[in-house]
């Protein structure tokens, strides 16, 4: 493959040269010796077919084609300056920009409302597109192919080719009635494991559940008796039934205080629910998702529970 005919220093020479109507002028500014310039001079003469610089009386006047040559070569120039200059400055309160951000519903509305004020206050112009995540999404491929910015998840073992940040950690509690017989007492784990439990639909095919993943690893499980497509639709259906719905205390709390349920400790040592923001290497060091990773954390950051006290539910 032959060499381009143009390289940045020959645009360069070329600017300088018109601007300057001299050889000699033209080394001083660039740094170079006039030998030098007159080489190039001659190579740009060559390519573009025209003799850019004539001389008049008292000096060098440049032709048609050398000041149209000048703007496109500034322009060029510029793309190139740029291009080196490594990636601009975001500034969110000027952005248009569109976000895409997969997540479940098993983030209480607290979160996203609060994801989206800061998001409306720091980015007034931009635009957020929430995204529901579904069994037959592909979250690496949506990533990396740009359908998806970011996405939120709770697996218990993330896909390992995607950069990873803790949103927060959360105890898993179980949520009830407040006329389920265990809603003061609380359940054993024999109770637990007969009674009638309401459980959402797994949002990947290829990831388990926290809860379910620890129960098969005591050769347990537990019986899913109700199955919906929606976290937020779950406690809803807890008030008037005896049905058991095992979730993360922040989201339990949420529709505690907007529905007679009530909150229990979970019989089994559940690890802790770990929620997480998750994005491809190709946005890795962009300023813009820099930014929305970090609203993303400082809008969850609120949701840390303080620790329970002993003997509380």
């Amino acid at each position: 493959m032959s060499r381009d005919p143009v390289d940045s220093h020959l645009l360069r020479v070329l600017v300088t040269l018109v601007n300057e109507r001299s050889v000699s002028r033209a080394a001083i500014r660039l740094g170079q010796s006039q030998p030098a310039v007159s080489i190039a001079l001659k190579r740009l003469r060559e390519l573009f077919g025209d003799p850019l610089l004539v001389r008049e009386k008292g000096g060098m006047a440049p032709t048609e084609r050398a000041l149209l040559l000048r703007e496109q070569a500034r322009r060029a120039l510029g793309e190139i300056d740029a291009m080196l200059a490594g990636p601009e400055a975001f500034d969110p309160a000027a952005s248009q920009q569109t976000f895409r951000v997969g997540s479940p519903d098993f983030m209480a509305a607290g979160f996203l409302g609060s994801v989206v004020a800061r998001f409306c206050r720091e980015a007034p112009r931009a635009r957020l597109e929430v995204r529901p995540l579904g069994a037959g999404v592909d979250v690496e491929q949506a990533l990396a192919q740009g359908e998806l910015d970011l996405v939120i998840g709770n697996w218990v073992n993330p896909p390992p080719a995607l950069h990873l940040s803790l949103l927060l950690q959360d105890e898993v509690v179980c949520l009830v009635s407040r006329r389920h017989p265990r809603a003061a007492g609380g359940f054993t784990r024999e109770q637990y494991l007969a009674a009638r439990h309401l459980v959402p639909l797994p949002y990947s095919a290829a990831q388990r559940g926290l809860v379910d993943t620890h129960l098969a690893g005591l050769r347990v499980a537990r019986d899913a008796r109700v199955v919906v497509p929606y976290f937020e639709l779950a406690p809803h259906l807890l008030v008037d039934t005896d049905l058991v719905f095992t979730t993360a205390r922040h989201f339990a709390a949420h529709y505690a205080a907007l529905l007679p349920l009530a909150i229990v400790p979970a019989p089994f040592d559940f690890p802790a629910m770990r929620f997480y923001q998750l994005w491809h290497e190709r946005s890795q060091g962009a300023p813009a998702h820099r930014w929305l990773r970090g609203l993303m954390s400082a809008a969850a950051r609120p949701l840390a529970p303080a620790p329970a006290p002993p003997g509380a539910a």
